[in-house]
């Protein structure tokens, strides 16, 4: 198990050519490039998108993600939260125009749906034949990533049904929240109209 660097992620996905899908299935992540915001999210129950845009640990990812969208590849998040939500997945809600103006599709599935589907037991990131699974530890710290390139463990991750963002209302313990629509007259504009559409 290691710590991918961001070259070693540029690395992965340029040899990805169709699609990659990504499964996160946890209540709560508590990753140190992330803990600021976090605070800070949970103090004034908004976030800085345009500042985080500019912050190094995130934009070398999102600039991966739509240079791989632009080579073709279909990109996929999909979140299996519980609901009503704990206050990291609201955080990680008021994100989310970030990833789709970055080229991803996001969606939501309700834990209680997901009840019956064979899962994997960590979050991953599958391409065409290869699974790259993200091991954290029992508060939600980092552990590491794990490269899988065995064909029955492609074929089982592959199996993950969801809601897209625009089916999919954020419930919390006392009210329903809006969908987490980007608002910007980019040329991104494509991606919100569709993963925001009713």
């Amino acid at each position: 198990m290691e710590t991918l660097s961001p070259d070693q992620w540029r690395a992965l996905f340029a040899e990805s050519n169709h699609s990659a899908l990504h499964l996160e299935m946890r209540d709560i992540y508590a990753v140190e490039d992330e803990k600021q915001r976090v605070t800070h999210f949970q103090a004034t129950g908004s976030r800085d998108l345009t500042a985080e845009v500019q912050a190094l640990e995130r934009s070398w990812w999102l600039d991966l993600m739509r240079n791989s969208k632009a080579r073709g590849v279909s990109l996929r998040r999909s979140r299996i939260v519980s609901e009503p939500v704990t206050s990291y997945i609201r955080y990680e809600y008021a994100g989310t125009p970030l990833n789709i103006l970055a080229g991803e599709e996001v969606r939501w599935l309700p834990r209680t749906n997901a009840a019956r589907l064979a899962l994997p037991g960590a979050d991953f990131w599958l391409d065409q034949r290869r699974v790259l699974f993200n091991h954290f530890t029992a508060d939600g710290g980092w552990l590491g990533n794990e490269l899988v390139t065995d064909d029955g463990s492609s074929r089982d991750c592959a199996r993950t049904p969801s809601r897209p963002s625009g089916n999919w209302r954020l419930r919390t313990a006392s009210t329903t929240l809006p969908r987490p629509c980007p608002r910007t007259s980019s040329r991104h504009d494509k991606h919100s109209r569709r993963d925001c559409a009713t």
